[in-house]
């Protein structure tokens, strides 16, 4: 009974701890940089947090998350660039669970980490999770990685936590899939490859996603929303009649 309520406390601290970050540095940041709410853009999400949840990898939302993002209104360059590098290199989640589960693991054995140990474990770790990207459960194989490199007297302890890192592992995706999509924001702004008005009309739902077709190719003509292709398509029909009419 101990051993559960410990390995409970563990995964509630680690929920605390993701939402806390996602609430309070990212959604701080957002709000001080471009003046939006992170709630909204969650909202704006939400489908594709259900996904990951049930996959438990934010793999599975990457290509829906690359066409809200320009559907949101930034770039398709750097769309292109910044999602699929966050999904490499910008793993908050992921570094977190590294960080907590070494501590939990250290103290479950009885063999706790000193403070010049937790700062290079944690800069190990932070790099390390960059290689976790993709597979689910991969940031177990990563930690025993770490543990290895750094103290391999407490690699054994790793099989503590097999049990619940299942249940973590929506935690850290959630926590990486929101990361990814508040870093193309910001990007977009530092660039000024965002358009801050279709943003609003996006994220107040006064211009909806196409879940059907998923299309992106939209822009603003006279406050409405019209398809790229569609306008050529009637420029050209409109030219032919013109010619025809000469």
């Amino acid at each position: 009974m101990q051993a559960i309520i410990s390995m409970a406390t563990l995964m509630l601290a680690f929920y605390i701890t993701c939402i806390l970050f996602i609430v309070v540095i990212l959604g701080g940041l957002l709000k001080l940089v471009t003046g939006i709410n992170i709630l909204k853009l969650m909202r704006y999400l939400g489908r594709e947090y259900l996904l990951i949840f049930s996959t438990s990898s934010s793999e599975a939302a990457l290509p829906r998350l690359i066409a809200k993002m320009e559907h949101l209104g930034i770039s398709k360059p750097v769309v292109g660039v910044t999602v699929p590098t966050g999904y490499s290199f910008n793993l908050d989640g992921t570094a977190i669970y590294l960080t907590m589960a070494s501590l939990f693991v250290a103290e479950a054995l009885g063999k706790p980490l000193a403070l010049g140990e937790q700062i290079s474990l944690l800069i190990f770790m932070i790099i390390a999770s960059k290689g976790a990207a993709g597979v689910t459960g991969a940031g177990l194989a990563t930690l025993a990685g770490g543990l290895q490199s750094h103290r391999p007297d407490l690699v054994d302890g790793v099989g503590l936590i097999v049990g619940i890192d299942r249940f973590m592992s929506e935690a850290r995706a959630l926590t990486n899939f929101t990361g990814n999509a508040v870093a193309t924001v910001l990007i977009g702004t530092w660039t000024r490859e965002i358009d801050r008005g279709r943003v609003d009309e996006v994220l107040e739902g006064r211009l909806p996603f196409d879940e059907t077709t998923m299309s992106t190719d939209h822009r603003f003509e006279n406050g409405d929303d019209v398809d790229v292709e569609e306008g050529a398509a009637v420029r050209t029909d409109a030219a032919v009649r013109g010619t025809s009419a000469h």
